[in-house]
C-alpha cells in the first residue's frame, strides 16, 4: 500500500526536506505552499504533486480539501508551514506581526485539521491508522527576550496539537509534535529579520553543526513510519551545541580535560 502525505511549507526548508525524504521512502506526497513555481520545480525533481495555496485563507484551505478528496486518500497531514516576524521586545512589537504569526502558525493549523480530518478518518478506517504531525519549536516551550510573539504563536500551535490528541482519543489517528531548536535554513531567519542577511548569518556564527532541515525531516519520517500503534507525542530536538533555548556554545565542541 502506498500512503499519501500532505506536506505544508513544501517550497523550502524543513517542508521541502520532508517532501524529499518521504518520496525516498515510498510515500506519495502532496506539497502545499504559496510559491507555485517552487512546487513545479519539486514536481520535476522528486515527483511530488504540488498544490499552491495560502493556508491563512479559508477559501484556499477549502479548495485544497476538495481537490484532495477528489484525487485520493490522505494518510498524513504534516504541517510545517509557519514562521516568525521580528525580534522586538513586547513593548516595541508590531501588532500586525503578531497577528500574522498567529494566523500562519495557529489559525492555519486549525483550518487544515478541520478540513482534512474527514479524509484522515476515511484513510484510518481503510488502512489502520492516519497521522497528523505539527512542526512547532522549542520557542513553544521556553520564552526568550525578543521572542514573545513567536513564543506565543508556537505555544498556541503546541496547545492545539495537545488538545487534538485528547479529542481524538479512541480513534486510530496519531498526533505528533516535533519541536526543533536551532535549525539552519536558507529563509527562516532572513524572513524573521526582514531580509537582513548579515544579522541572520550572525545567529549561527561559531555554532558547530546547527540542525539542518534534513535532520528534522529525518525525525518526521521516522515518526510517520513507526508502527501504527506507536505515537511520538512530543519530540524536542536541538543541536548538541544548544543545551537549552538560552544556552548556546559558540566555537568548537571539545571534551574538557580531566
Amino acid at each position: 500500500m502506498t500512503r499519501r502525505a500532505v506536506v505544508t511549507g513544501a517550497s523550502s526548508g524543513i517542508g521541502r526536506a520532508t517532501a524529499r525524504i518521504l518520496r525516498e521512502r515510498g510515500w506519495d506526497v502532496v506539497g502545499v505552499a504559496r510559491r507555485a513555481e517552487r512546487l513545479e520545480a519539486l514536481e520535476e525533481e522528486i515527483g511530488i504533486v504540488g498544490f499552491a495555496a495560502d493556508l491563512t485563507r479559508g477559501e484556499d484551505v477549502a479548495a485544497l480539501a476538495q481537490w484532495l478528496e477528489e484525487s485520493g486518500p490522505v494518510h498524513a497531514l504534516v504541517h510545517v508551514a509557519g514562521g516568525a516576524r521580528g525580534v522586538d521586545a513586547v513593548e516595541d512589537a508590531r501588532p500586525e506581526d503578531w497577528r500574522w504569526m498567529f494566523e500562519v502558525n495557529v489559525v492555519s493549523a486549525q483550518m487544515l485539521v478541520a478540513a482534512l480530518l474527514p479524509l484522515l478518518r476515511r484513510a484510518a478506517a481503510a488502512d489502520g491508522h492516519a497521522d497528523t504531525l505539527f512542526v512547532t519549536s522549542t520557542a513553544a516551550q521556553s520564552a526568550y527576550a525578543g521572542g514573545a510573539g513567536y513564543n506565543a504563536a508556537k505555544a498556541g500551535e503546541a496547545m492545539l496539537a495537545g488538545a487534538l490528541r485528547l479529542e481524538l482519543n479512541g480513534e486510530p489517528i496519531r498526533v505528533t509534535q516535533i519541536a526543533p531548536g536551532m535549525v539552519y535554513t536558507e529563509e527562516f531567519s532572513v524572513n524573521r529579520l526582514r531580509g537582513d542577511t548579515n544579522a541572520a548569518d550572525s545567529i549561527y556564527e561559531g555554532v558547530e553543526n546547527p540542525l539542518t532541515a534534513a535532520d528534522v525531516a529525518d525525525v518526521i519520517a521516522y515518526a510517520l513510519d513507526a508502527p501504527g500503534h506507536v505515537n511520538l507525542d512530543v519530540v524536542t530536538m536541538r543541536p548538541v551545541a544548544q543545551s537549552a533555548q538560552h544556552l548556546l556554545a559558540r566555537g568548537p565542541l571539545r571534551p574538557r580535560s580531566s
